[in-house]
């Protein structure tokens, strides 16, 4: 007789968290599992949804007797290289009941608990006139996030979201309930800020705010036919414009849905997003040259701070899609021409969105109290997108992106940024030597035998 030791194992996990635990088979399974990006297939040992540290704690370690691995999760936005490297024997602990978001206004922190998603925390912040370092989405959870480094509207002038960070609380693979900030535990607070989620558990999050009640910001769009000037304007004034402008590019193909507006519906456009920390006057200056080249919308203007959560235009509540990622050194001409070959007007591609993140600033200045995920050295990021229908899409999109990819490989400083990287790369290659070797040292000692397991994880 053969016994199943994965799912023994999991059956052990039934009684806990009041009988919020799925395994394969069961009628609630297939919903717990999905991820948000849906085109990933999720199928662990087991799904088990706990409400408190409490129950995080008592998961962890009826786990670790049944010889099972844990996967935190909060929505699944980067879920494909978890899905990718297995989950034969991983129980998935989805953790969106550890949630809500508490503004402190006299010690200038949020709160959140470890499965908060960004907008309660902007709102939060923001009743307070305030603002933090979320990123393009609202729907985004903060832990994997802010964990993996974190780049929005405000880090060209204020850096990473990670090393924003001021505690963590977690559960370590032991079982115990732990409090890391500069004072307590320095070496694992360094860790997890840039570092994954390889090192615990996440229950809750104190991140610093900043005095930003509003921004000028917005967007400027033509239509792709005419990109080329938009690009080589853009490309050639992004990686030394001052540090209090954040922008981003993107050549989009829409889809004709009937949720898009009808400005967007159906269209291919190029679009430049971002926002100046700084006066009108100055946002007027800064975007003259963009501008002389007669945008046919441009919604640039003073506007609240927690607006800009939404200002990306990211897609909410779960979508398909399959991407590629590199981080780029430079942009000269020569790559402005790969990446029109690829993504212009002319090009035969299923791209979605082709776009590149201005890097640069405080960015690119290694924060000296920052944790494992200090800065980033490149100018820019890319991150090519193609929505999935089907496995034929599928293959299409990832084709796509692979070849806008080669096409840049030129201008590629070998450094992955992680929270883009949705299908499994070297962790190795977002740290340098000595971070990595420091990292690696740091998860031997939290977590020896490897229970917890990460979409990027450090071994």
């Amino acid at each position: 007789m053969t016994i199943d030791i994965t799912r023994t194992g999991a059956e052990s996990l039934r009684g806990l968290c009041g009988g919020r635990v799925h395994l394969p088979g069961d009628p609630g399974y297939d919903a717990a599992r999905v991820a948000w990006n849906l085109a990933v297939d999720q199928r662990p040992a087991a799904v088990v949804l706990p409400r408190d540290a409490a129950e995080v704690v008592e998961v962890v370690r009826a786990a670790a007797a049944a010889g099972l691995r844990v996967a935190p999760q909060t929505t699944g936005h980067n879920a494909g290289p978890l899905a990718g490297r297995g989950l034969d024997g991983v129980v998935l602990l989805r953790l969106s009941g550890l949630d809500g978001a508490t503004a402190d206004p006299r010690h200038g922190i949020v709160r959140v608990g470890g499965g908060t998603l960004w907008e309660p925390a902007v709102d939060a912040a923001a009743a307070h006139g305030s603002a933090v370092l979320h990123g393009s989405s609202p729907d985004v959870g903060i832990a994997g996030y802010t964990l993996g480094g974190g780049i929005g509207w405000y880090a060209r002038k204020l850096g990473l979201a990670a090393n924003s960070l001021t505690a963590v609380e977690m559960v370590l693979a032991d079982g115990t309930r732990v409090r890391v900030d500069a004072e307590h535990d320095a070496d694992l607070f360094w860790a997890v800020r840039g570092g994954g989620g390889s090192f615990g558990v996440v229950t809750a999050l104190e991140l610093r705010t900043f005095p930003i009640s509003t921004a000028y910001a917005g967007f400027l769009l033509w239509d792709l036919a005419d990109v080329e000037p938009v690009l080589r304007e853009w490309a050639a004034w992004a990686p030394e414009a001052p540090d209090e402008v954040t922008t981003s590019f993107r050549a989009m193909r829409l889809p004709p849905l009937p949720e898009l507006p009808e400005f967007l519906r159906g269209r291919s456009v190029a679009v430049i997003d971002g926002a100046v920390l700084g006066s009108d006057e100055r946002g007027t200056e800064l975007l003259a040259g963009l501008r002389a080249l007669r945008p046919e919308v441009d919604t640039f203007g003073r506007v609240p701070a927690k607006s800009l959560v939404r200002l990306h235009m990211d897609p909410e509540g779960g979508a398909p899609a399959v991407s590629g990622s590199s981080m780029l050194h430079s942009f000269p001409d020569a790559a402005v021409d790969a990446f029109l070959a690829e993504a212009g007007p002319d090009a035969r591609t299923s791209l979605m969105a082709a776009e590149l993140r201005q890097l640069g600033g405080a960015l690119g200045r290694p924060d000296p109290t920052g944790g494992a995920l200090a800065g980033l050295d490149g100018q820019f990021l890319t991150f090519a997108g193609a929505m999935v229908v089907d496995a034929d899409s599928a293959a299409r999109g990832l084709a796509d992106a692979a070849r806008l990819g080669e096409a840049l490989a030129p201008f590629d400083n070998g450094r992955a940024y992680l929270n883009f990287a949705e299908t499994p790369v070297s962790t190795r290659s977002a740290y340098g030597a000595d971070r990595w070797e420091r990292l690696t040292r740091l998860r031997a000692v939290v977590d020896p035998d490897g229970l917890f397991a990460a979409n990027h994880p450090v071994e």
